[in-house]
């Protein structure tokens, strides 16, 4: 079973006295209380972890599911485990997101897991561009880390939890369609414009194709959504779109949901989503759910009108 050596924290004299922090990680490593790297042996026993809670986990079950499929490699990304022996408690995904899954009911336990998989995530250093997950353990994941790793862009602290596993409550858009390969060009622009106007930044603005070849893939597999309609030259154009951006353990969560802010105030976010909804427990998954920040009031009263509930609380801090 592969392990980690206890790390030296930054300033450390590996010849000296433990300083405060490599004392805790070391106090721990004595009761235990350490995270270990998964292996592809390790990820059914995981997804088991992560089935306790399927909705809160789903971000995190679909990169595992992807590994155990095709490697890590394939995942782009690794995982961690907690305990460091015995059956697994807790998981964490570590790859674009870093993903705590801490399904432990009691409370000294669930901050041992998350204390642990900060020691690793302080060894790593930041390489994810956000944490996400259950409200608790992503912030107190971040209050772990945020002495260690540079600031957040922002701290979205708050962001409802919803699904609904019934036919939605509202007449889906006949329009709504899935996207095919041959609209990349006109699916891709709609996407950077969602993205830009809620994290912040243009996911293109570096060059990489990385954000484009994941809207390709979205495209290829069945999971982006779209309603399309003429523009003022009569060339077809998005005015609403909305992606399956993880799908794992029979959930499948919405993600990138957009309405062109043209055509915004007219409903078609909400029979947009009811179509996605349809569709896909059709198809894909039998829940469907989101998350989304509490302080959009209008959005998550347009998604209690199709028909989503709240389930839980995530938390998201942006690097």
């Amino acid at each position: 079973m592969a392990r980690w050596r206890t790390p030296v924290p930054t300033g450390a004299r590996p010849d000296g006295p433990a300083q405060p922090g490599e004392r805790d990680i070391l106090a721990r490593r004595e009761r235990r209380d350490v995270a270990r790297p998964l292996t592809r042996a390790d990820l059914t026993q995981a997804l088991a972890v992560c089935a306790v809670d399927p909705v809160a986990s789903v971000l995190a079950a679909a990169r595992l599911e992807v590994a155990l499929r095709a490697g890590f490699g394939a995942a782009a990304g690794q995982a961690w485990g907690f305990p460091d022996a015995g059956p697994l408690e807790a998981v964490c995904w570590a790859g674009a997101n870093l993903v705590p899954v801490v399904p432990v009911e009691d409370p000294e336990r669930r901050a041992q897991a998350v204390a642990a998989f900060a020691d690793v995530a302080r060894v790593h250093g930041r390489r994810s561009s956000s944490i996400v997950g259950e409200q608790w353990a992503a912030l107190t994941l971040w209050d772990h880390l945020s002495p260690h790793w540079p600031a957040a862009r922002d701290v979205r602290a708050d962001q409802p939890s919803m699904a609904i596993a019934t036919a939605p409550a509202l007449a889906p858009d006949p329009t709504v369609r899935r996207s095919v390969p041959s609209e990349l060009g006109l699916v891709l622009p709609a996407c950077v414009r969602m993205f830009t106007e809620e994290v912040g930044y243009s996911p293109v603005a570096s060059g990489s194709s990385a954000y484009a070849e994941r809207v390709r893939s979205l495209i290829t597999e069945g999971r982006s959504f779209v309603r399309t309609v003429p523009d003022a030259d009569g060339r077809p154009a998005v005015a609403f779109k909305a992606e399956l951006g993880a799908v794992a353990g029979g959930v499948a969560q919405v993600q990138g949901v957009w309405v062109e802010p043209a055509f915004r105030g007219r409903g078609w976010s909400k029979s947009g989503m009811a179509a996605v909804v349809a569709a896909t427990r059709a198809t894909v998954a039998p829940v469907v759910s989101l998350y989304v920040n509490a302080y959009n009031e209008r959005a998550v009263a347009a998604y209690r009108r199709v028909g989503f509930e709240q389930v839980g609380t995530f938390a998201t801090i942006l690097f």
